[in-house]
């Protein structure tokens, strides 16, 4: 069984262990710049804009999490929940953790009249796109999702043609 709850500044260690172990997962093992300080400040800061949830066990052992954020739908109206990270442990993958997680979110929306809960799955990751199907989730199969990052971004961002106001 799974304990669902709102994530506390004293989860900052686990979330960012999780967030570690997803990165070696996904074959990114030094990709992750993220810090306890900036991850602390994000979640639990003036104005946080983004959210954690935790799954424990019955005794009360950290075992999963979901990291989430407002996205908003131009054509429905109203906001979404976009999952950017939700994590397991291996040991405890097939005891109903990721389902009470995104249940969770799925809810939420639910509650608070948003459209849609969305994520990005890896290609390759077959174990998490059959699972997601299996919740009667769908893939958007027309769409592809673009990254501005690094160099790239860095280089279009300073080299506007165009007078940003504010």
């Amino acid at each position: 069984m799974s304990v669902i709850r709102p994530a506390t500044a004293n989860d900052v260690p686990a979330i960012l262990q999780m967030i570690h172990d997803l990165a070696i997962y996904e074959k990114e093992p030094d990709a992750v710049r993220n810090t306890p300080e900036m991850l602390e400040a994000a979640l639990f800061g003036v104005n946080p804009r983004i959210f954690a949830t935790m799954a424990e066990n019955d005794a009360g052992d950290v075992q999963g999490f979901a990291l989430w954020f407002l996205n908003y739908s131009t054509w429905e109206g109203v906001h979404g929940i976009y999952l950017e990270d939700l994590y397991v442990k291996p040991e405890a993958r097939g005891a109903g953790h990721g389902k009470a997680l995104l249940q969770h979110l799925a809810a939420t929306a639910v509650d608070r009249g948003y459209a849609r809960v969305e994520w990005s799955v890896l290609d390759w990751n077959e174990p998490s796109i059959s699972f997601y199907k299996n919740l009667g989730a769908a893939p958007m199969a027309e769409w592809s999702t673009f990254r501005l990052t690094g160099a790239a971004l860095e280089s279009f961002g300073t080299s506007r043609r165009v007078r940003a106001l504010g």
